[in-house]
This record gives C-alpha cells, structure tokens and sequence, in this order.
C-alpha cells in the first residue's frame, strides 16, 4: 500500500468507487450542492485545493468551475463517522455572489415543498446560465 494514499483506502467507496461529496460554503453554512467523486477526484480535490468531482453522466472528472468559471476553493475536507460521504467547505469563486448551481443559483437545494404540496423556488436566479456556460 502507497503511504502517501492511505487515506484514499480509508474512505467507504460504493460498488462504482464513488462517494458522494456535499459542498458547503465555508462562511455560511449554506450546503451548495451534492455530488460523487472517485479517488481520483479526491486525490486531485486536496492536490489542487480546487473541488474536482467525478460526473456519472458523462462517466468522467469534473473539475467544478471548468466551463462556468464558478470555481471552489477548499479550505477543508472532511468525512463523515461511517467514512462514506465527503465534506468540502468551500468558497464559491467567480461571481458575487457565489453560483454553485448550474441554474444560476446560489445553491442547488433553491427547491422548498410549500404547504400545498408544491415544490416553488425560493431563492432567485444570480445570473441566467445561457450567460455563464461556454
């Protein structure tokens, strides 16, 4: 075993070898978003103090901010008691402020389940995503 990936092996990967990764704004609080890393994204996450996320669609590394410009800076990784989901306290770069949605949001989770059942969004489109994808 390579000592300097040890911890890599000490993370519960799922059948794929993937993890799933919350993103939460460093000052705030605010949970940006969810997604999955391989090791080799958490690897090139600490490498680059940069998230890099693995996208299951496209079956690739995704390094957030790579077409938006709306990188994450990561001042911090953490995992969670049962080492099977990853923590990254991040600051939101490229616009003030930070859009970690691809809707131009703030954060993903911008969706609340109102009293009538009805999911409404309930925080406001920062900059229209026509205008930040390349």
């Amino acid at each position: 075993m390579d000592a300097m990936n040890e911890w890599l092996d000490q993370v519960r990967w799922d059948r794929d070898g993937l993890v799933p990764a919350i993103a939460q704004e460093a000052a705030t609080g605010d949970v940006l978003m969810v997604a999955w890393m391989n090791r080799e994204a958490l690897a090139r996450t600490l490498a680059l103090k940069q998230a890099v996320y693995f996208s299951r669609s496209r079956q690739k590394l995704w390094h957030k901010g790579e077409e938006s410009g709306h990188f994450q800076q990561v001042h911090e990784i953490r995992v969670d008691c049962d080492q099977d989901v990853v923590l990254l306290k991040v600051t939101q770069l490229g616009h003030e402020p930070g859009i970690a949605c691809h809707t131009g949001r703030h954060s993903c989770f911008y969706l609340r389940l109102d009293d009538g059942g009805q999911w409404t969004a309930a925080d406001p489109v920062l900059k229209a995503p026509d205008t930040i994808y390349r």
